[in-house]
């Protein structure tokens, strides 16, 4: 009878144990891949803040374009 549970334990220590364990992560992994309200948030206030710079590089270049032609050259 001990030996019976002996070898059950083992069993359970090297095949469900560690199976158990994987899954376990593997589900928290998934649910942490999703995005929450907070991130979209986050990712449209940096969006939008991307787009004000990219509009505020174009004006400055457009500016120096105007006021010393050849500034790209100079670079």
């Amino acid at each position: 009878m001990s030996d019976a549970l002996f070898v059950f334990g083992i069993l359970f220590l090297v095949v469900v144990a560690p199976l158990a364990i994987i899954l376990h992560f593997v589900t928290k992994w998934k649910k942490t891949r999703e995005l929450t309200r907070t991130d979209e948030d986050l990712i449209e206030e940096v969006w939008e803040i991307a787009q004000k710079l990219e509009h505020r590089v174009h004006v400055l270049e457009t500016i120096l374009d105007d006021e010393a032609p050849d500034w790209r050259h100079r670079v």
